[in-house]
C-alpha cells in the first residue's frame, strides 16, 4: 500500500478531506494534491500530517524475530 492510499484511508477514517489536512499542515490544497500524486512525503511531512490528524506515525523494519530499527 502507497503512502498516498495510507493518507487517504486515515483521512475517510477521521473524516476530512484532503483540503482540511491541507490547510492542517500549513499548505495549500493544491500543493497537497500534487504530492499526493507523486506520493513524495519527508519523514517530517508525515509527522505533521499524524498531528493534523490525531494520529501516531511510525517507520521502521520489524524482523521476524522481533528485532525493530
Amino acid at each position: 500500500m502507497t503512502i498516498p492510499q495510507k493518507i487517504k484511508m486515515a483521512l475517510a477514517y477521521k473524516s476530512m478531506s484532503e483540503s482540511e489536512l491541507a490547510r492542517a499542515i500549513g499548505t495549500s490544497p493544491q500543493a497537497f494534491n500534487q504530492r499526493m500524486k507523486t506520493g513524495k512525503f519527508s519523514t517530517d511531512d508525515l509527522e505533521k500530517i499524524a498531528a493534523a490528524l490525531d494520529a501516531a506515525f511510525y517507520f521502521g523494519f520489524e524482523f521476524e524475530d522481533g528485532t525493530k530499527v
